[in-house]
Formats: C-alpha cells, sequence, structure tokens
C-alpha cells in the first residue's frame, strides 16, 4: 500500500502557487500598466475620460498588436478630448517605460480667438437708433473675446449668454439661428460666427391665471401683474412671480408666456398656481440671552372668513416676559397698499420693572423695491410698577411712521451694503392720551466686505423723545439698551433711567457699534467687538458705557448664529449674548 500524502503540506503546497500565480499576475499587469504622461492642463480631463486609463481589465500592452490598436484609439480619443479645450493637433504615442508603458500626450498649440462675426436677425435688426446701440452694447458684452483661447464649454456660454441677454427683454423667442467655428490647426486660429435671430417683439397681454380652486382671480391681479400693451420684460415678470411665491396662499407659483406666437403682440400672461394649505398650527421651544427659555405656539390661517384674509396669531412664554398676539393682514389694495389691524397683551418683567400692556391698532405698508414704509394707529393702556417706586397707568393713542431700506448682498448673511431705519411718531393730550409727545429714531448699520471672507460691521442708533418729561409716556415711546444687538456686556434694557431700584425707559439714546468677524471656512467664524451706547432721561446725565469681547459665528440656515462673551467696562462684568446676524 503506497503511503498517504501529508493533507497539511498539500494545503500549503497549494497556498504557495496560489500566492506564486498571484505574484505573476501582479508583476505582469505592473509590465503592461499605462500612465499618462501629460501637461498639467489637459490631465485632469484625460483621466477622467480616456478610456484606455479607465478601461477594466487593463489593455495587454505586452502584445504588439493590442499595443498598435490601444494607441490608434487613444489618438482618436485624445482628439476629440483636446478639441473641446482647444487643442486641435495633439501628438499621441506609447513608450515602453522601465516598469511598464507610458502614454505620452503633446496637446500643441492652444488655439485663440482671431476673429469674432456677430450677426443679428428678427425685428431687432430693423432701423432704427435703440435696435442699433442694443445691438452694439450685446456685442460689448460678448463673452468670447478676440484674442483668448478657444475652449468649447465658453463658445456654448456665449452663446447662450446671447440669447439670454436678447430674450430678457421685447424679445422672448430669441435664438441662435446659425453658428460656426473654423478652426486653423496650423496657425491655432478659431473664426466664430454667429447669428442671434430675435423674432419678434413681443407685448403682454391679459392673465391666464390657473390651479385656483379656494381663492378668486382677483386675488392674483391684486399683486401688481403686468398691464395688457406693456412690452414683454423677463425681470418684470420673476418680480410679479415672486411676490406671488412670498404670499402665504400659494405653495408654488410659474409665470410665463408663450414664446410660439407668430407676431409676438398681446402675448397672454400663463399663472400657473398650485394652493398652500390655508391653516397651520406651530409649536416651538428656544432660548434668547436677553428673554431666558420660551416656548411658543402659533396659529395661522391664510383664508380667514373665506375673504383670502390672513391672520398670524400666537402665545410666547418666556422667563421674563410673555406675549398673546392676533393680527389680520387684508390682500394688496391699489397702488400695493397693504392694510393690517390686531390686537395684542403682554406681561414682561425685566431690570425691575414689571410692565402689562394692551393695545389694538390698525397698519398700512407698502414695499417697493428696497424700500418699505409704514402708518401705524394704535391704542394702548400701559401699567408699570418699578421696584421700589410707585405704580403707573398710561393711554396713549399714537401715530407712527416707519421707513426702511435695505440694501444688502443677502439679508439672512449680509457680507456688503447698508440698513437704515427711521422712524417718527407722537401722541396728543386733546386725543385719548396722557402725555404730548413725539419719538423720533434713527438707525444706520454698514457692511464692508474684507478680504475674501471676512466682514466689517458698523451700527449706529440715535433716537429722542421730545415732551416736557417721560410722565404718561409708554416704555415703547422710550429707550432702554443694553444687550444682543445694543450693547454687549450688559443685561437687556439695563441700561436706561434708575427709578427705585429698576430701570426704566428715558428720552435720549445712542449707540455705537463696531465688529469684525473672520470666517475660518464657509461655516463657522469668529468676531471681535466694541460696543457703547447708553439711555437717559437728561441730556447732562448721558454718558456712553463701553462693552466689548469676542465670539463665535455659525452660519445656520436662519443666518449666522452669533454666541459672544462680553465684558460691561462699567460694571466690570462679563456677559454672554446670543442672536441671530441678520440685516433686521
Amino acid at each position: 500500500m503506497l503511503p498517504m500524502p501529508n493533507r497539511p503540506n498539500i494545503v500549503i503546497r497549494a497556498l504557495g502557487f496560489g500566492f506564486a500565480a498571484l505574484a505573476c499576475a501582479s508583476a505582469a499587469a505592473q509590465q503592461t500598466a499605462l500612465v499618462l504622461r501629460a501637461p498639467d492642463a489637459v490631465k485632469p480631463i484625460l483621466n477622467r475620460y480616456l478610456s484606455v486609463l479607465t478601461q477594466s481589465p487593463a489593455p495587454d500592452l505586452a502584445d504588439e498588436v493590442e499595443r498598435i490598436a490601444v494607441t490608434r484609439r487613444a489618438r482618436r480619443e485624445v482628439a476629440d478630448l483636446l478639441a473641446t479645450e482647444g487643442y486641435f493637433s495633439p501628438t499621441v504615442r506609447i513608450e515602453e517605460g522601465g516598469s511598464g508603458f507610458v502614454l505620452v500626450v503633446e496637446p500643441g498649440r492652444r488655439a485663440e480667438i482671431a476673429a469674432v462675426d456677430i450677426a443679428f436677425a428678427g425685428a431687432i435688426a430693423e432701423p432704427g437708433e435703440d435696435n442699433q446701440q442694443r445691438i452694439e452694447r450685446l456685442r460689448r458684452r460678448w463673452k468670447l473675446k478676440q484674442g483668448e483661447p478657444f475652449t468649447q464649454s465658453a463658445w456654448d456660454e456665449s452663446k447662450q449668454g446671447l440669447v439670454d441677454m436678447l430674450s430678457r427683454r421685447d424679445f422672448a423667442a430669441a435664438r441662435i439661428s446659425a453658428s460656426k467655428a473654423e478652426v486653423d490647426p496650423l496657425s491655432a486660429k478659431v473664426d466664430l460666427a454667429v447669428t442671434a435671430d430675435a423674432g419678434p417683439r413681443f407685448t403682454l397681454g391679459e392673465l391666464q391665471v390657473s390651479g385656483l380652486h379656494d381663492y378668486s382671480p382677483d386675488l392674483v391681479a391684486r399683486y401688481n401683474p403686468p398691464k395688457p400693451g406693456e412690452r414683454y420684460d423677463e425681470d418684470r415678470l420673476l418680480a410679479f412671480q415672486g411676490r406671488l411665491q412670498n404670499t402665504p396662499y400659494f405653495s408654488s407659483v410659474i409665470v410665463d408666456v408663450s414664446r410660439e406666437s407668430s407676431d409676438g403682440q398681446q402675448v397672454p400672461v400663463r399663472v400657473q398656481l398650485a394652493e398652500a394649505k390655508p391653516r397651520r398650527i406651530t409649536l416651538g421651544a428656544g432660548y434668547s440671552s436677553n428673554t431666558g427659555y420660551r416656548a411658543e405656539m402659533g396659529y395661522r390661517d391664510a383664508n380667514l372668513f373665506d375673504r383670502a384674509w390672513y391672520l398670524v396669531s400666537g402665545l410666547r412664554l418666556e422667563q421674563k416676559q410673555s406675549l398673546l398676539f392676533g393680527d389680520v393682514f387684508l390682500p394688496p389694495a391699489g397702488g400695493g397698499y397693504q392694510y393690517s389691524f390686531g390686537g395684542l397683551a403682554e406681561r414682561s418683567d425685566l431690570e425691575g420693572l414689571r410692565l402689562s400692556r394692551e393695545a389694538v391698532g390698525a397698519t398700512r405698508s407698502h414695499q417697493r423695491g428696497k424700500i418699505e414704509t409704514s402708518v401705524a394707529l394704535k391704542f394702548q393702556r400701559e401699567r408699570t410698577h418699578p421696584d421700589g417706586a410707585d405704580e403707573s397707568r398710561q393711554d396713549a393713542l399714537t401715530l407712527d411712521w416707519s421707513w426702511v431700506m435695505r440694501d444688502v448682498n443677502d439679508v439672512f448673511d449680509p457680507r456688503r451694503g447698508f440698513v437704515v431705519t427711521a422712524r417718527v411718531g407722537g401722541a396728543a393730550k386733546s386725543l385719548l392720551s396722557d402725555q404730548n409727545f413725539v419719538r423720533t429714531y434713527l438707525r444706520y448699520q454698514h457692511y464692508f466686505p474684507i478680504a475674501r471672507r471676512d466682514v466689517l460691521s458698523l451700527r449706529g442708533e440715535w433716537g429722542t423723545t421730545f415732551a416736557e418729561s417721560s410722565d404718561g409716556i409708554p416704555q415703547d415711546f422710550l429707550f432702554r439698551a443694553g444687550g444682543s444687538q445694543s450693547v454687549r456686556g450688559y443685561a437687556f434694557q439695563s441700561l436706561g433711567v434708575t427709578d427705585g431700584s429698576a430701570t426704566v425707559g428715558g428720552r435720549y439714546l445712542a449707540t455705537l457699534s463696531a465688529e469684525y468677524t473672520h470666517w475660518l471656512d464657509r461655516q463657522w467664524g469668529v468676531a471681535a467687538f466694541l460696543d457703547a451706547g447708553n439711555a437717559a432721561d437728561e441730556r447732562p446725565n448721558f454718558r456712553l458705557l463701553p462693552g466689548y469681547g469676542m465670539g463665535a459665528r455659525w452660519r445656520s440656515p436662519a443666518g449666522p448664529l452669533a454666541l459672544d462673551l462680553a465684558y460691561g467696562h462699567a460694571e466690570r462684568q462679563f456677559r454672554l449674548h446670543f442672536s441671530i446676524a441678520i440685516a433686521f
């Protein structure tokens, strides 16, 4: 009987043969590996799209027939790929290197634009000074200029940009009717020729509204739509679409015209709507360094009494303040004015001042471009009880005018521009008020971009209430300072007039602020700031109190969140402040 072989030895030998085979295969793969050698300018596109570099399994370049086939395929693909980048005479070869094979690509000279011929057809080509001036502007704004390197992407973007500029106003059906890029590989020059057909000159017609179920078409007409006979203007249509989209009535809005009209005259404006659910309940919780922890509940109804009246109401409970309110906003009236009315009940206990207030009022507001104005008539009854002083009651029927201009690059993350707020309001004893007074207020904030990411913000506030004394004037027509968005380093509304052991409002206010924010990346930043300000009832008693410190910034979906550690110089105390840094 023959002896049986040792089974462990068989397994070990089999594993040995397997590893040896893998090693040989790896060596063979390394021997036939294809490595790219090309200038850095063209390497990315070749590495990404060249199939001879990305195919699996890799070709067997040790086989001469296979190597010739791969070379031919590489030449075709390289020529097609580099032509899109302006290289029309590349050379391609495969060389044998020390540890494999090298694909050598020499792209040659990059082609430049030798001439650009832009022609126009359609209504814009008709005689007229306005048409000629517009044609000249379009030619000046053409992106791919003479002497610049040619790329397919720049060529496509230039043609699309020409159509976009042409179709933005008057010519809704503009298109490229002919285009040609003639290449001379020997001189590396490209002659461009393009014809833009403007088509007919469009004017707008009646509204064609679809998608309405709960609301009347009259609601859409209240948001300043283009009038029949107006010239076609894409920005005008987009602004109308934006106004509708920003209402509580619709979840989606599309405003457009048909571009297939033969003459373009009185083209209907198509408004496609999807209605939003009219009623909504919201619940929330949060924290503010000014008023502490809070919980709130809100109820909104966009179709109150089936009249498209918009009810906004809510209850907010905070550690130092509580508020119950309800406001009804009517659809815009003629001229873009919007009317609203409502009421509130408020209770607060801030810096030793216990306050309760009830108010009812009506407001007319108007927004045009970057400017928002409003006029409010309000009657309020207020009871104040400062710690250590007598309780008092103030009644006032006030008329208040406000004007706000926002010219910033982004309201929720401002880096450039300014915001100005001005208010004037007052009351008279002869009209249900306890005191004659006029309150004036001005606030200005400017944002300066620094370097690539940083921002310098400067802010100033000034306020004066003209009256014989502050007696009989409601607190929201007087001034207190301190806290985030005011003078950091001091408690919220802690700077003002001392009454007993409480801080109450005074007739004069001034605050200043300078803040530098350095963004470490797209989300996180650090800031350093210096604030100063105060409120007083007599000018001789007024003096600026400084506060300064540093903080962290985080770009949240609601705007940059600010967490600041500030030192109140007058009180010699550190305080934490939390706020959202938007251009309010």
